[in-house]
């Protein structure tokens, strides 16, 4: 397929997502089982373009004036790829497969209208209604942080510690372009440019081997906030594929007991499989099988409650940017009831001078700070252990990853713009 043959068919999808009301990873299925001569490149150089229009939704649409899939695309071309009005017009010359010409309005749009007026939910792509909670949070930044939260995220991987070294690893990889990510002492990043497809991480013998997994270095650095240590006892409460699950194991040696479960059994599914290729062994899957609960033999004397907190997952747009527009303020309401019901869960499990890691993905204040405000209002017995404390696994780098995440009394928030991770809180709670 040619570049404009592509835009044509990201028209396609883009208007098959909005009549039909589907994801976009559905859409893109479609529309790939309907062209079967469609080879992979073309098909990733598809997926690029069908989800950089998402993350610019908004902001494409209002630099054409106008909120149709042709217009998206147009403004997103400007916007995200940087192509100017000649460069757009090469590609929509109304040839075999090609978009049509340029009008003269859409020219003029093009050219000389900016995002210098915008609204703020505009400029920085996200619902309307979200605005008040992103001013809660950011202020008048929130531009600036949801802009950077509407660009594609590079693709980083753990090291495995139980099995491999980084630096093996970064050399066994080279020819993935991978290097050293900025702050997680083991991970890897790998950045990929607008139509790059991903590279075949699975059918690596790094991953085969249990060495590497695919983690945002946010999450990798939420999971070494927790401060597992060998020989503690770690209950990762929700622990889901198994994630921070792998990232606990290898931060306590094999040494201790870690216990990982999930109130959706579903979500376990792929852990076992996971954790046997990371060489952990000891690890308790502990899977629902009915109303009673999998932890009510555990009675004060966990060491450490390990809380992934089902959340809205606004910090992980740049990730699934389909999923900002889909979101509705009932989603949220949602999530809060979620997240009381596991902290208190979790508060008489811990032990005397125990701790409660809250992590979200999210970016919002009332999963986030609000949330570990009315936990301690409703279990005194918890206060927060300070942020500069936290940070002090991080040991060279603490000082400026301190600077750049977002503090608060109630904890830390990482985002794209200030420490080019995925958008996450922590919040290390300890019991007096």
């Amino acid at each position: 397929m040619t570049p404009a043959a592509r835009l044509s068919a990201a028209i396609e999808v883009l208007d098959a997502i909005d009549s039909k009301r589907i994801p976009a990873p559905n859409a893109l299925k479609d529309w790939g089982t309907a062209h079967r001569f469609a080879g992979s490149g073309d098909r990733a150089g598809l997926a690029g373009l069908v989800f950089d229009v998402l993350r610019r939704r908004a902001s494409s649409a209002y630099l054409l004036d106008a909120d149709t899939s042709r217009a998206r695309v147009l403004g997103m071309l400007k916007l995200e790829r940087g192509l100017d009005a000649d460069a757009i017009a090469t590609l929509c010359d109304g040839s075999r497969f090609a978009p049509e010409p340029l009008t003269g309005d859409e020219r003029e749009a093009l050219t000389s209208r900016t995002l210098d007026v915008a609204p703020a939910y505009i400029a920085g792509d996200y619902p309307e209604w979200l605005d008040a909670h992103l001013a809660a949070v950011f202020g008048d930044e929130r531009v600036a942080e949801t802009a950077a939260m509407a660009s594609r995220a590079p693709l980083d991987l753990r090291v495995n510690t139980l099995k491999a070294k980084r630096e093996k690893v970064l050399a066994s990889i080279a020819h993935l372009g991978a290097k050293i990510t900025p702050w997680s002492p083991i991970g890897l990043r790998i950045d990929l440019g607008a139509d790059a497809r991903n590279p075949g991480i699975h059918a690596e013998e790094d991953f085969i081997k249990g060495g590497i997994e695919v983690q945002d270095e946010g999450s990798q650095l939420a999971a070494l906030l927790t401060g597992a240590k060998p020989g503690e006892q770690v209950i990762d409460m929700c622990a889901g594929a198994g994630g921070k699950t792998l990232a606990l194991a290898a931060m306590m040696q094999g040494k201790g007991r870690l216990i990982a479960t999930d109130h959706d059994k579903r979500q376990l599914a792929p852990i076992h499989e996971r954790l046997s290729r990371a060489g952990v062994h000891n690890a308790d899957v502990r899977t629902p099988k009915g109303p009673d609960d999998t932890l009510n033999d555990i009675h004060a004397s966990a060491d450490l409650v390990v809380i992934d907190a089902p959340c809205t997952g606004t910090g992980t747009w740049r990730r699934n940017p389909d999923a900002k527009w889909r979101m509705r303020p009932g989603a949220l309401e949602v999530r809060i009831k979620d997240q009381i019901a596991v902290l208190e869960r979790a508060a008489p499990l811990v032990k005397a001078g125990g701790r409660v890691a809250y992590i979200t993905c999210s970016v919002l204040p009332q999963e986030n700070n609000e949330q570990v405000s009315r936990f301690m209002i409703r279990n005194p017995e918890f206060t927060v252990v300070p942020p500069s404390e936290v940070v002090s696994v991080l040991w060279d780098k603490a000082d400026d990853f301190t600077a750049a995440t977002l503090q608060s009394a109630e904890g830390l928030l990482m985002t794209p713009r200030r420490t080019g991770t995925d958008g996450f809180f922590v919040s290390v709670l300890k019991r007096g």
